[in-house]
């Protein structure tokens, strides 16, 4: 008798206790936040709570006050955006002025989550609340309400995050170090890509160049500031096709709920469902998250801005192509300064003898161009000993200084 071989599924893609928990939380805020709006008589008010419950994503391996800084900070962009979104939406301001502010925000948001070190990293669901926000037409809720809805529902998913502590988890994600330099580079990268989704957007006549510039920021999300290492690229490059073959699957089963002419009601319940799913898949695997997250965001446009299906789906689609391309484009133009360089630190040596030759300062190389992300670790018993180059007599002082400095050949 043949015996059945199954295909296991991988660990990484597998969510745990931990996960669920996690999306669990986001689910909750939402639902109640939704739940609340649909008995007012609101439910096209959705928009801007959901955008709000996004506060919760932040901090997933975190734990007590260090989650809930980390969902404050994330909340503090995400408000930011609202309030920019329904200001320019009132304003009534051309899509000119919009891809600009959009521009502008999306590397000053970048520069913040660098710098707190955000995890989901990148400015994406900021870019994508300040968009969407923006083409909700004025007469839907009054400024004050809108802002109302946005920040009442960040904070009360920060409550959430802080109420419940959700299961220990030996998954620990430890951010690299801030670098200035590199922050404003790769804030860079997101101007150039951001800006030039929005103006491809533009061109072509499209009325949502939001979601193009959304999408341009998506395989940015893969490299961590600084030079694009050769696995940061092939991670760029794995984003930008999960990003579009989610969509394209999200986009195949909003086909499939728009003929059924949903009510608002059935609307609100469909994004409360999926923003479970959403969450649960975002860190494990991306595409299928934005299976979820496209028919979401698709039905959360309809209760605020209905657009025939037919349209909708053509335009998400050229959207997404643009922006993930514009995104990749980015990534390889603006490499940053070369990885050889490397940061010297001074070290303190003990006195030498009296009679001893007089010994150079000893620097560490710090710089990993190159290696795996493994390279780094040494086996059990074995301590790490790092590279140390010394100094040559003649050399700048910076090198003694803690300066960045190239290594010279030989």
């Amino acid at each position: 008798m043949r015996r059945r071989t199954t295909t296991p599924v991988p660990p990484a893609w597998r969510p745990d206790r931990h996960d669920h928990a996690h999306a669990l939380r986001l689910a909750i805020a939402l639902a109640l936040a939704g739940t609340a709006l649909l008995a007012t008589g609101r439910p096209e008010l959705l928009v801007y709570a959901v955008f709000g419950s996004f506060a919760g994503m932040y901090g997933r391996y975190l734990h007590g006050w260090a989650r809930s800084r980390a969902q404050l900070r994330g909340g503090v962009l995400l408000c930011a955006a609202i309030a920019i979104g329904v200001v320019l939406a009132h304003l009534a301001v051309p899509g000119v002025v919009l891809v600009l502010t959009e521009t502008v925000f999306a590397a000053g948001a970048s520069l913040l989550a660098d710098r707190w070190r955000l995890r989901p990293s990148g400015p994406f669901f900021a870019i994508f609340a300040l968009g969407a926000t923006a083409l909700v037409p004025a007469q839907v809720a009054p400024i004050s309400v809108a802002l109302a809805v946005g920040v009442g529902t960040a904070l009360l998913a920060v409550l959430i995050g802080a109420v419940a502590a959700g299961p220990a988890t030996a998954e620990v994600v430890v951010p690299a170090p801030y670098r200035p330099v590199a922050a404003r580079i790769h804030a860079l990268r997101y101007l150039v890509a951001v800006g030039t989704a929005g103006g491809l957007g533009l061109a072509l006549g499209l009325d949502h160049a939001n979601w193009a510039m959304a999408a341009a920021a998506v395989p940015l999300a893969a490299i961590d500031t600084g030079a694009v290492s050769s696995t940061e690229l092939r991670g760029v490059l794995r984003r930008a096709g999960h990003r579009i073959a989610g969509t394209l699957a999200g986009l195949a089963a909003t086909a499939a709920l728009l003929p059924l002419n949903l009510g608002e009601s059935e609307l609100v319940l469909v994004i409360l469902l999926l923003v479970f799913p959403t969450e649960l898949f975002m860190t494990r695997h991306y595409g299928l998250a934005i299976g979820f997250f496209t028919p979401l965001i698709m039905a959360m446009t309809q209760l605020s801005t209905p657009m025939p299906p037919g349209r909708l789906l053509a335009e998400r689609t050229l959207d997404t192509l643009i922006g993930v391309a514009c995104g990749v484009a980015a990534a390889l133009w603006v490499r940053g300064p070369s990885r050889r360089w490397i940061r010297v630190d001074p070290v303190r040596l003990p006195p030498p003898a009296p009679d001893a030759a007089p010994a150079h300062p000893v620097v560490r190389r710090v710089s990993t161009r190159g290696r795996s992300p493994a390279a780094g670790r040494t086996s059990p018993g074995r301590p790490h000993r790092p590279a140390i180059r010394r100094r040559v007599p003649g050399r700048p002082a910076a090198w003694a200084a803690g300066r960045r400095v190239r290594p010279r050949s030989g």
